[in-house]
């Protein structure tokens, strides 16, 4: 597991603990707005006019928040436990270390099945089930590509194909934009009042404040896509050429405002 796998799973693990304490909370809420409800006798309306009534009304209105409570956070658990699931199934990121690597890996997947589609189309052409079944489609598998689709097209369809090869495309272009990556250094200058740096480990432009930055240098910072990041106590963007060049005009904004 490389650093960048395992800061996934210590997320993964955060989002799984939030989600466990607000399923507890939940479950104590719960337990106690019913054994407060349980101190009211059953059928036990609200004595109006009564010197209790006031305080009835309240204790009712108590036990409907806490219950409502309960439910929010079991809400609050749902929507951790969802985030910890999303963990990791966004594609290969470009902080991955080994994410050349493994792009590489997805390309030499994805031409393959380039290679296969074409030449079962060719055997489809033929209508050759046989041959479909030797490149190891089954056989009712190889019968629906011999029977076509909705719209009579048998085997796969251009678009499969061609949606495929951009794919592929997309894929080298990555690889290419990741190999410049390894060729930068990183870098740090200082401006007035922050610290602009190009961070190559972390894959981050950043600005440096000594403390929160003024609403106008904000406005700016967010104007050109940076965002705030607390683990990193910085504006961040992800390392490229349109973030470098975000920088540089952030840096001349800032500058001019002092």
């Amino acid at each position: 597991m490389n650093s960048y796998e395992k800061k996934q799973e210590e997320k993964r693990a955060r989002f799984e603990h939030r989600a466990e304490g607000a399923a507890n909370e939940a479950t104590a809420a719960h337990q106690r707005a019913h054994q407060m409800a349980e101190a009211i006798p059953f059928g036990q309306p609200i004595l109006v006019g009564h010197h209790s009534e006031g305080g009835d009304r309240r204790y009712r209105a108590r036990i409907h928040d806490t219950f409502g409570k309960s439910v929010a956070l079991q809400d609050k658990a749902e929507h951790y436990r969802n985030k910890a699931a999303a963990v990791g199934t966004r594609g290969i990121s470009s902080d991955d270390p080994d994410a050349i690597a493994k792009l590489r890996g997805q390309l030499v997947q994805v031409r393959a099945d380039q290679e296969n589609m074409v030449k079962a189309n060719k055997a489809v052409r033929r209508n050759d089930a046989a041959a479909l079944v030797e490149m190891g489609y089954a056989t009712e598998d190889a019968a629906k590509l011999l029977q076509g689709d909705f719209a009579g097209r048998k085997g796969y369809p251009s678009y499969a194909l061609q949606n495929n090869s951009a794919n592929a495309r997309r894929i080298e272009q990555r690889i290419k934009l990741l190999e410049k990556r390894q060729d930068l250094t990183s870098a740090e200058q200082t401006g007035k009042g922050y610290t602009y740096r190009e961070d190559v480990e972390e894959n981050r432009v950043m600005f440096i404040f000594d403390g929160k930055p003024e609403v106008e240098k904000r406005a700016v910072l967010k104007s050109h896509a940076f965002k705030w990041s607390p683990s990193r106590d910085a504006w961040v963007r992800l390392l490229t050429g349109n973030a470098q060049y975000a920088g540089r005009c952030v840096r001349e904004a800032l500058d001019k405002l002092g």
